[in-house]
């Protein structure tokens, strides 16, 4: 696929007949094939320098409708790197946040807003030179929970309604909803470790809009669960996809794809979570395993299910991804968590 296609699909060619690509793998850590078309890995992608402009862990990034890309870092003195695609600095600004962890797209239009969660529990939308518009309550505050639950959300996303969804991923593993005004609805989900418990989480890690059906759906990943689970915009649960050995960050919908960083993994022969093991994950608009990206081949067979019962990092260039963002002309960036400060990489599409 030639990047002006893949940019106006966005992925959408991975369909049943993509099935014969899934040998997914990586030539000398710089290139990755996925289906038909490529990516050249990058390395020193970012132009800025980080020693007056210092990262800490880059947790996630964002494209804007004007092209330029944001980076969220929990690197108090600058939370906030505003890039062009060729990666030099637009601006940069910061909220002194020490637990900055997530952050979404709002606003309407030509006037985007972030959405900036804080795992200390603050969430605020500000605009994009960072003033801050409006601050949710806390759960306690809300009456979402009682005042000795503790309370780390990882991320914010709104519905298409305007209403705004927190996921706790941090701390009691809930999903709560609030009106576009910000009056606290709902909350569901919940902690478990067991899979009967369909909809439950363990480090319940990041939220989407999922608009790629009829109806829109909220995705969300269980990451110590190594799972995605959808639920109705009400909260109700509808399904799950279990991927052993990807200990997911946040879902990215990218045209009809599903991306995720996979910030830990697995060791040859020893199944506990690693640091150091991370890689990149596309899943197609069926939801099946589709590419893993610095991992061992994945092996599918007709119908998309795994055949190699577990997904394990190889040799590749990542480390403990966090992250994964796409530009306007179909490129991909991935960020990374406690990876040596190390700016985002860009797999360019060939």
């Amino acid at each position: 696929m030639k990047r002006r296609a893949f940019a106006k699909t966005a992925g959408a060619a991975a369909g049943i007949g993509a099935f014969p690509f899934l040998q997914i793998r990586a030539a000398k850590r710089k290139r990755f094939v996925v289906g038909d078309r490529s990516y050249e890995l990058e390395e020193g992608w970012s132009k800025v320098d980080h020693a007056t402009t210092p990262l800490k862990d880059c947790h996630e990034m964002v494209c804007l409708p004007s092209g330029e890309l944001v980076l969220l870092t929990n690197e108090p003195k600058n939370n906030v790197i505003i890039f062009d695609t060729a990666g030099r600095l637009v601006t940069k600004w910061t909220l002194s946040m020490a637990g900055a962890h997530g952050l979404s797209l709002g606003g309407l239009g030509n006037k985007p807003t972030l959405w900036i969660t804080d795992t200390r529990g603050r969430i605020v939308e500000v605009t994009l030179e960072g003033e801050i518009l409006r601050e949710m309550p806390s759960a306690a505050a809300c009456g979402a929970y009682r005042a000795d639950q503790p309370y780390r959300p990882t991320e914010t996303c709104l519905g298409p309604d305007g209403s705004a969804y927190v996921i706790d991923g941090y701390g009691s593993q809930f999903i709560l909803k609030f009106s576009a005004e910000g009056a606290f609805q709902k909350k569901f989900g919940g902690k478990s470790t067991q899979p009967k418990n369909q909809g439950r989480f363990m480090q319940a890690h990041g939220i989407a809009l999922d608009t790629r059906g009829k109806t829109p759906l909220l995705v969300c990943t269980g990451r110590i669960r190594n799972e995605f689970t959808w639920f109705t915009m009400d909260g109700e649960y509808v399904r799950s996809v279990y991927l052993p050995g990807a200990f997911v960050s946040r879902p990215v919908i990218i045209g009809e794809e599903l991306w995720s960083g996979v910030c830990f993994g697995f060791l040859p022969n020893d199944y506990r979570m690693w640091q150091g093991r991370g890689f990149v994950l596309g899943l197609d608009r069926y939801d099946r395993p589709m590419a893993a990206l610095g991992a061992q081949p994945l092996h599918c067979d007709g119908e998309g299910v795994l055949q190699s019962p577990l997904m394990k990092a190889d040799d590749g260039p990542f480390t403990n991804v966090h992250d994964v963002c796409a530009d306007k002309q179909g490129n991909l960036y991935a960020c990374q968590w406690n990876s040596g400060k190390t700016p985002p990489f860009k797999l360019h599409l060939v």
